[in-house]
């Protein structure tokens, strides 16, 4: 059953401005199933297909012809020479929307489509389900600390308890383990991975052991919500210090980490520049890591970085869903002065606190003092309501995001 996505919205926006439109995501996102549902009499080919992808390799203009727009082209970083020919189709139109685009490994397809469409292509990052649609209640705006969208989202937002949460968090927001129809969720992931590793990983010559990258990849799981430390990474998998940042470099281009970049304007020079590392589906990083059940996380030592690690994730859907790219930063100095979420908006910083609590403190947000032209501030965590907690900085309910 096909699960209502907030992207739809984007996706048709920007098939008014742009004549190509590219959704690139990880796999099993939905990028070719949301595509599908946004106009079904819309052609589609898929360059999984090795007869297809052959010939659009080797003679484009002719897989062209052959496939006519308005056309749906699945897994273009199969065929990167297409590109080309596509600039040199829609150049010959006024037509909008002409080529819809799906990519799932951005390693090198996002300089191509740079090179090759630029001003032609608007590009949409989609990632698994947000909490919204999960629940089937879709929520057209980016998350906010502002009052209106608090106000929104309490006659909104369902109640989530602990329990609750980490179910969500243990499962995972691939549409396939959240349907009427969903799968095993420990067999899901093993797939996952194994077509990870074998379709995507193996392309990339700069990967020459296959189970060596995997157990990076776990390391890097168990490291989810914590700063980046090249040096502990390579030498807890046995790597050089370069090989790390590029197996890295190749995690983050298939969307499967996100890196927070610290924020360093305006405030002082003694602080961290280090990013902080997040995997973007905690279902794929609890498999990873071993946890057995969504109660041996709640209860378990990674419970704290695992929920942070979903809040994090959550906010950044509500802007990539909605066709934005967020200034989105956090913050630690030489004294320990830590927050974990800077959102940069017109000119103001907003400061945010995610906590694993339901009863809010005044203490959890003591560090917000050291951010200047601050903006309403927040504290996220597993309250039952909104309310102010000090001046400028309210209490928001995990259902809120």
């Amino acid at each position: 059953m096909y699960i209502e996505r907030t992207v739809e919205n984007t996706i048709k926006n920007y098939s008014k401005q742009f004549k190509v439109v590219l959704v690139t995501g990880a796999r099993q996102v939905g990028k070719s199933t949301v595509l599908k549902h946004c106009d079904s009499e819309r052609n589609y080919v898929s360059l999984d297909d090795l007869v297809e992808r052959e010939l659009a390799v080797n003679e484009p203009q002719l897989f062209l012809e052959r496939h006519k727009a308005p056309l749906i082209i699945d897994e273009i970083q199969y065929a990167p020479n297409l590109l080309s020919y596509i600039k040199l189709e829609v150049d010959k139109s006024d037509t909008k929307g002409l080529y819809w685009l799906t990519g799932s490994q951005q390693f090198h397809l996002m300089k191509n489509v740079s090179e090759s469409l630029a001003g032609r292509v608007g590009i949409i990052d989609l990632m698994g389900l947000s909490l919204s649609e999960i629940n089937k209640k879709i929520y057209y705006k980016p998350f906010s600390t502002s009052l209106e969208y608090i106000e929104d989202k309490r006659n909104y937002a369902k109640d989530y308890t602990s329990s609750d949460t980490f179910k969500i968090i243990y499962n995972g927001s691939f549409p396939a383990l959240n349907n009427e129809e969903s799968m095993d969720r420990d067999a899901f992931y093993n797939s996952y991975l194994r077509t990870y590793i074998e379709r995507d990983i193996r392309d990339l010559s700069v990967i020459s052991d296959e189970m060596r990258f995997l157990n990076f990849v776990r390391i890097v799981a168990a490291r989810t919500g914590q700063v980046l430390k090249y040096s502990e990474l390579a030498k807890d998998a046995g790597i050089s210090q370069p090989t790390a940042k590029t197996w890295l470099s190749i995690l983050v281009s298939s969307n499967i980490v996100y890196l927070l970049e610290p924020y360093y304007k305006n405030i002082n020079k003694r602080m961290t520049k280090m990013p902080k590392i997040y995997f973007l589906d905690t279902g794929l990083c609890s498999y990873l890591t071993g946890w057995s059940s969504p109660e041996v996380i709640e209860n378990g030592a990674m419970n704290g970085a695992f929920f942070e690690t979903f809040v994090v994730s959550e906010i950044l859907k509500s802007y990539r869903h909605n066709g934005k790219r967020p200034a989105l930063y956090w913050y630690r100095d030489t004294v320990q002065k830590e927050i974990d979420l800077l959102i940069e908006e017109n000119g103001k910083l907003h400061p945010i606190e995610i906590k694993l609590t339901a009863n809010p403190a005044k203490s959890m947000v003591k560090n917000f003092d050291v951010v200047p032209d601050m903006g309403l501030g927040a504290l996220i965590c597993l309250s039952k309501k909104d309310m102010p907690l000090i001046e400028d900085v309210n209490v928001i309910p995990i259902s809120y995001i």
